[in-house]
């Protein structure tokens, strides 16, 4: 979840904010209905309701959405705003929309369970004929040349002042990303496209293809930047590219396991997928270097992974093998118990006092077994279970 802080400066970024502007400008018609998934503390929202919509369904999952309350009281369009805490993906509502609006980025498009979100979404709240803001994003890559973006990766694992080997730790960070500032001087190809999210069409999450560019100069490359280009409406677009004024989002660098020198014509070959497994995703990018003398041979071969960049235990890989036989640990058993008893008719307090008396060496007091069990409702509870 985002900070209020966080949120300011999305609105304040005047390059992405025009853009979303321009588009609900260009797609908000009196009478409108609009959705805003992950709005966050409401910008949008209110945007929509200047420009004339009739009712704007405003979801977001964070406390954020008190900031997003309290702005369309003081703007005057309380009446027309109903705000939504929760997942877009577990709400319902009465009416189709005739625009939907969203920035559920990070980084880069593929980001939680954005295009997930967005394709369901699409199905079941969009009127025939309605609209999607953002349209689509295009996703771009191109080797370069950036030992100050590589030198995150190298220091202190592979270089520290106390002589110490750590390259333990430089073989999980190198299997990572991060973001970088990247000149277009620091280009060593011309940059080729790797995908496009067409938001009004898009169903699966995971993405992979392969793209193969040739080196325009020589230069030693360190990794390649990944970013994307973001058509709000037809006409209205942003990117953040590397070379352009920095945006939100950064830029993304994904680094090589070693640097390698490269001249005019070397065959760069990168095959780059992001599978979402779970609620996050896994990338991988596995990257050959071909002579541009002779195309059969390979001057470097590396085969990166972000799973290769978390340092699992042979206990913890074992724990989410398909075929493993759980049995709850104590932890466990605790968290069982509870949500047993908030499925039936006690009160929080009532909980975290059973939870007391059954658990004693889990609690060092009842305010922090209440505090527990707080934690748990915020999570699992359904608000409209309150009772008088």
């Amino acid at each position: 979840m985002y900070s209020v802080s966080a949120y300011g400066a999305m609105i304040a970024d005047e390059t992405r904010m025009d853009s979303y502007a321009r588009a609900l400008d260009r797609c908000v018609k009196p009478d409108s209905v609009v959705v805003d998934i992950g709005a966050g503390t409401g910008i949008l929202a209110l945007l929509a309701c200047r420009l004339g919509a009739r009712r704007v369904y405003a979801i977001e999952p964070s406390d954020a959405i008190r900031v997003g309350r309290d702005s369309a009281h003081a703007n005057g369009y309380a009446d027309r705003i109903q705000w939504i805490q929760d997942l877009s993906t577990r709400v319902a509502l009465p009416e189709r929309a005739d625009v939907i609006v969203s920035d559920l980025r990070g980084c880069l498009p593929l980001h939680g369970d954005h295009v997930r979100a967005i394709a369901d979404a699409r199905c079941r709240f969009l009127a025939e004929g309605g609209t999607m803001i953002p349209q689509r994003d295009t996703l771009w890559l191109c080797p370069v040349e950036s030992p100050d973006s590589y030198r995150q990766y190298t220091t202190p694992w592979l270089d520290n002042p106390y002589q110490l080997d750590m390259r333990a730790g430089h073989r999980l960070v190198i299997n990572t990303w991060g973001k970088a500032r990247i000149a277009r001087e620091q280009f060593l190809a011309t940059p080729e496209r790797w995908a496009t999210l067409d938001y009004r069409t898009i169903e699966r999450p995971s993405i992979s293809a392969r793209v193969t560019c040739a080196a325009t100069r020589a230069g030693t490359a360190h990794g390649m930047s990944v970013w994307f280009d973001a058509t709000v409406a037809e006409g209205v677009e942003y990117s953040t590219a590397p070379h352009l004024k920095e945006l939100v989002y950064g830029t993304a660098f994904f680094p090589w396991s070693e640097p390698v020198d490269v001249v005019p014509g070397d065959v760069i070959t990168i095959d780059f997928r992001a599978n979402l497994v779970g609620s996050d995703y896994v990338w991988q990018w596995h990257t050959d270097v071909r002579d541009q003398a002779d195309p059969e041979r390979v001057r470097a071969s590396f085969r990166q992974s972000t799973f290769l960049g978390v340092p699992y235990s042979a206990p913890q890989l074992r724990k989410r093998a398909a075929g493993f036989h759980p049995t709850l640990s104590k932890d466990g058993q605790l968290v069982r118990r509870t949500l047993n008893l908030m499925a039936g008719d006690a009160t929080l307090e009532e909980v975290a006092t059973c939870l007391l008396g059954e658990f004693p060496d889990r609690f060092d007091s009842h305010a922090d077994a209440l505090a527990f069990v707080g934690d748990l409702s915020l999570k699992y509870s359904e608000s409209s279970r309150n009772r008088a």
